[in-house]
């Protein structure tokens, strides 16, 4: 099932709006993490840069197969061979990963999902304990350039509120400011 409004802009316009190695790093990403796993990797412009940090393999998971080709073509272009994508329907499957698998989960830009709840709960089950979710979304702003539609635009307390929801602590006192247009959330999947 694919996420309202998951229509992508040509990959320039996308990547004008993203400092993805800045931006994975105040979400939490760092070398300490052996693996970790993106739901939604469009282009792979978050999933490089996370290949270049974690010590282990990223898996890239989309339900589009050219997003799914491009990012494979950027790991390759890149010399990286610990990134492992995959096409899944994972709003409506999961990952396929097992439980407590991976030390980082990503879900950026993906939270207006008609079943967002789903996908946070999805994220907990492969953390491992102690593991971290980065989230990055949208500014609740309707003159950003992009983005899903006001009414399914979540604002920054409610993802905080379905995290917490769905298990997880948060790190963070306030959203993290992501510039031009997006915030964030670190949260911890408890031990």
């Amino acid at each position: 099932m694919k996420t309202r409004e998951s229509g992508m802009p040509d990959e320039g316009l996308w990547e004008s709006f993203f400092q993805p190695e800045r931006t994975l790093r105040l979400l939490g990403l760092s070398e300490n993490c052996r693996t970790a796993v993106e739901f939604g990797c469009g282009y792979g412009t978050f999933t490089i840069p996370a290949a270049r940090i974690v010590s282990g393999v990223v898996f890239a998971i989309d339900i589009e197969p050219e997003m799914v080709r491009a990012t494979a073509a950027r790991a390759t272009a890149a010399g990286l061979s610990n990134v492992r994508v995959c096409q899944r329907d994972f709003v409506a499957e999961g990952t396929g990963l097992p439980d407590a698998s991976v030390d980082y989960a990503m879900l950026l830009n993906i939270l207006h999902a008609e079943r967002p709840e789903s996908l946070l709960a999805e994220a907990r089950r492969v953390l491992t304990p102690g593991g971290t979710l980065g989230i990055m979304h949208w500014n609740y702003d309707p003159s950003t350039p992009r983005g899903p539609s006001m009414d399914i635009r979540s604002r920054p307390e409610q993802l905080r509120t379905w995290a917490e929801s769905a298990g997880f602590v948060t790190a963070c006192d306030q959203p993290i400011d992501l510039p031009p247009y997006h915030y964030g959330w670190v949260m911890r999947r408890p031990r």
